[in-house]
């Protein structure tokens, strides 16, 4: 119950913040398996995405999470957890652990994902080069629908290093699926991957 309510409360500051305008320009909201991928500048991305998701697929649809953030505290771990339902990912690889099995684990009971292949927030305009996180996880589940998408003023809303945010219209702008193609190497589809993102910016 009282996640239910956060989730509530959380939903409406979102929407007077941002707006958290959902664009959806390349698909139509489905309940499918995707892995939504995004462009990353802002610990709010996780939020700002989760919340341009109607309710049918936010309730199937988990964000990745940085364990190392997103575990600091009691209220952080709790909300990820209840609120949000988000995959813990490790930034920093331990040992012969594979950094992908989480959410592997995660596509195997059937749930979609919001990933950041970037893999860390950057401070320029485009986006940083593509982790292979993404290629991996697309072989390893061909069924699941890639759906590129562009965060857009999140980072102005919570700019790296500021705890106060700042009421800016932002938005979420999903594209066209796309998938690996036959023989397709992994730093091509990478790039591939990432133009596509950059190119809904100026939808």
């Amino acid at each position: 119950m009282l996640a239910k309510l956060m989730s509530l409360f959380l939903l409406g500051l979102i929407r007077v913040l941002t707006g958290a305008q959902a664009r959806w320009y390349g698909c139509p909201p489905k309940a499918e398996q995707r892995i939504y991928f995004a462009n990353h500048q802002s610990h709010a991305d996780l939020v700002m995405i989760w919340a341009a998701l109607p309710l049918e697929l936010r309730s199937i649809t988990r964000p990745i999470a940085a364990k190392d953030y997103w575990t600091q505290t009691p209220f952080k771990q709790w909300i990820t957890t209840a609120v949000f339902n988000a995959v813990y990912v490790e930034r920093e690889r331990k040992g012969d652990e594979d950094p992908l099995q989480p959410l592997a684990d995660a596509l195997t009971s059937g749930d979609s994902l919001i990933i950041f292949p970037e893999g860390t927030r950057g401070n320029a305009e485009e986006p940083q080069p593509f982790r292979a996180g993404l290629y991996n996880l697309a072989l390893r589940f061909p069924d699941a629908v890639l759906v590129p998408a562009w965060i857009n003023n999140v980072q102005r809303v919570m700019p790296k290093g500021e705890v106060v945010p700042v009421p800016i219209l932002c938005s979420v702008t999903f594209g066209a699926p796309m998938q690996v193609e036959p023989g397709e190497e992994c730093r091509a589809f990478l790039d591939r991957a990432r133009d596509a993102v950059v190119a809904l910016r100026d939808v």
